[in-house]
């Protein structure tokens, strides 16, 4: 089953069925070079994401927040409409979306409730490692489930003891005939306990290079084995559910070994580069909604007989929010386009995308507050929220310092 598209125009069209421009893939000679123009059906995209987003998801997000319940029936109207699992293959179900279309999607999904986005993102992390490195029948048995009904996974690479120090991992992968015995623990899983299956990077050469010692596996949830602790309360993005994952003596047959022992590094970063800019999308729709409600309450608050927004103090605050926006959308767009026409510099210019908007989403959202002044610190007004969703755009896939290391390396071999 896959959603359809809806646009202004009175005919309805499923993601796939649009032309390839639509979903990015046109190539350099056809657009004349990378465009930040979008296309009509891009601009479809949009819309179809931000009719949901207000129809859908504003409306319940600070329930969930309260609740930290799990999104589910706001996920399933999302798979409905083709809003899920957006860049996976066409011939796997999928709407086959380039990472730039992708990250319309993430923006626009963010501005309602990041969280929300978050869960709904993480299978794009997941399911990245399979596309780039699955075979056919891997692709169809794990894509192809995803996109036939709302399925979660969930990527399953930190650890209590490692994060950004991947080679610090623990959790082994042994090989046993025709068989691998996972044995560790994964820390930090977003979708943990609802995924139907994780991609877990495992040692399969513990006296290896620390780039070959590690090998990705797809690992089906209800193995025996697994198990799942309560769920971690984090500071913001509360519906997202966060857990610690335990794997004890779980069989996983050789077939679910994506690529060859040793390729699980090099996967697990390739992921990187299609999922950073989409996280750095959705730290741009939280700092457009911090933006969007900062400017709204400006209008409406008054002191000394005027509209605040007319005061210069906060009409300078807001124009550094907005500046913020646009900038950290270019870069979004530009890490995009790069990766959808395999830049060299796709990795470079994602960590600057991830960074940057990580660090707009933070500002405006503490500038959101202090517009708002004691209402911004009260949980019946939206700026407190989107203070304390903002700050995990700087830590997760990647803290923003390991973005600064990855940029500082290239900018040391430029200019060298």
């Amino acid at each position: 089953m896959f959603a359809r598209l809806a646009t202004r125009s009175s005919a309805r069209q499923s993601l796939r069925t649009l032309p390839a421009q639509a979903r990015g893939y046109a190539s350099a000679a056809e657009v004349g070079g990378p465009s930040f123009e979008l296309t009509e059906e891009q601009a479809g995209i949009r819309e179809l994401t931000r009719n949901f987003t207000a129809n859908e998801i504003i409306p319940v997000a600070a329930k969930y927040d309260r609740s930290m319940e799990y999104p589910w029936e706001v996920i399933k109207k999302a798979h409905a409409e083709g809003l899920v699992n957006v860049h996976v293959p066409e011939e796997y179900g999928g709407a086959g979306l380039s990472v730039m279309s992708s990250s319309i999607v993430s923006e626009e999904l963010a501005y309602g409730c990041s969280g929300i986005q978050t869960a709904i993102e993480a299978n794009g992390l997941a399911s990245a490692p399979v596309i780039l490195a699955g075979n056919d029948a891997q692709k169809r048995k794990y894509l192809g489930r995803l996109t036939e009904e709302p399925l979660m996974c969930a990527y399953g690479v930190s650890e209590p003891g490692a994060g950004s120090d991947v080679a610090s991992i623990k959790t082994r992968a042994t090989k046993e005939g025709d068989k691998y015995v996972l044995n560790g623990s994964k820390c930090w899983i977003t979708n943990g306990a609802v995924a139907n299956w994780y991609f877990v990077l495992a040692k399969t050469d513990p006296e290896g290079k620390p780039s070959r010692a590690l090998s990705g596996f797809i690992v089906d949830a209800d193995t025996p084995g697994i198990s799942v602790e309560s769920k971690l309360i984090n500071m913001g993005q509360r519906c997202s559910d966060t857990r610690i994952i335990n794997f004890d003596n779980v069989v996983v047959p050789k077939e679910n070994l994506l690529g060859k022992e040793g390729d699980g590094f090099k996967i697990a970063m390739g992921a990187f580069d299609i999922t950073r800019p989409l996280v750095a999308s959705g730290a741009v729709g939280l700092a457009q909604r911090a933006l969007a409600e900062a400017a709204k309450y400006a209008h409406d608050r008054k002191t000394f007989g005027v509209p605040i927004i007319n005061h210069q103090a906060i009409g300078t605050m807001l124009a550094e929010m907005a500046i913020g926006v646009e900038c950290s959308r270019n870069a979004v767009w530009r890490a995009s386009l790069a990766k959808d026409h395999s830049d060299p510099r796709t990795t470079y210019l994602a960590s600057i995308a991830k960074a940057y908007a990580s660090q707009i989403a933070v500002s405006n959202a503490d500038k959101c507050v202090q517009i708002f002044g004691g209402a911004g610190y009260n949980t019946e007004y939206p700026a407190e929220k989107l203070f304390r969703d903002s700050k995990i755009y700087q830590l997760y896939e990647g803290t923003t310092q390991i973005q600064n290391l990855i940029i500082s390396r290239v900018v040391a071999q430029d200019y060298a």
